[in-house]
């Protein structure tokens, strides 16, 4: 039986979830002494998957503000609930509002048996057209209004991220500069640049030519006004609404 939810906040909660200890389960809040799940990294139906196999269980959890707008569906085998309303005791870390919709990716796996073919002679294949890029973006982080570094007092431990980067980078917080590796297609016009702090974030699709690449770098400020900055707030008590 599909059944459909969505989650609501309750009991706000102050702890900083980037000052947590980092674990194989999540990261660990010596505050309230539980593991507190990254939900805000999952997709709709991973969220789905991990409530509806854990909603009996007291969660602790850091989700988007989008993500309390989204109905969320997932399969019961055998058990039916009868209540519209579950709450579950949860301490939650709500990021504020991103600009990109979470989807999940569509999977496909084909399986085939490999014809035996044997040729004599000269054997020609096509090779298959390789259109991504790996380059080093660098530039400054700068904030509009005054075209200079955000505050660092203001800002902590600012971070940078683009599409086809591993991991997000520091930015030096005394200039501003950062330098990172990524891989981009080539007929790409945006890229998603993402910008995180211990109090902010904020995801965004910015302009892209791959003729302003020059010797596998491309240079490129990432100018942003500080009203686009969401802050993150801090959230507990996550309740799930069942409907029909």
């Amino acid at each position: 039986m599909k059944k459909k939810f969505t989650l609501e906040i309750v009991n706000p909660c102050s702890e900083n979830f980037d000052k947590m200890i980092p674990n194989s389960h999540g990261s660990f809040c010596n505050s309230c002494m539980k593991n507190v799940i990254d939900l805000s990294k999952k997709t709709n139906s991973e969220v789905a998957k991990f409530i509806s196999e854990n909603k009996d269980a007291a969660i602790c959890a850091r989700l988007k503000t989008t993500q309390l707008e989204e109905e969320f569906h997932y399969n019961e085998a055998s058990k039916s609930i009868n209540l519209k309303y579950a709450a579950i005791a949860a301490s939650v870390l709500l990021v504020s509002n991103l600009s990109a919709q979470e989807k999940e990716p569509i999977k496909t796996e084909i399986s085939c048996t490999k014809p035996n073919t044997y040729k004599v002679g000269k054997i020609a294949y096509n090779q298959t057209r390789n259109d991504e890029v790996s380059i080093i973006i660098k530039g400054k982080l700068l904030e509009a209004k005054t075209n200079k570094p955000f505050n660092k007092e203001t800002y902590h431990n600012l971070m940078i991220a683009f599409t086809g980067s591993q991991n997000p980078i520091k930015v030096n917080p005394k200039t501003g500069e950062f330098s990172i590796e990524a891989k981009v297609l080539k007929n790409d016009k945006t890229i998603m640049v993402t910008i995180s702090s211990n109090d902010y974030y904020l995801s965004k699709e910015i302009a892209f030519d791959v003729n302003s690449i020059k010797n596998n770098v491309l240079m490129k400020n990432i100018i942003i006004g500080s009203e686009e900055l969401n802050r993150v707030y801090i959230a507990g008590g996550l309740g799930i609404n069942y409907t029909r």
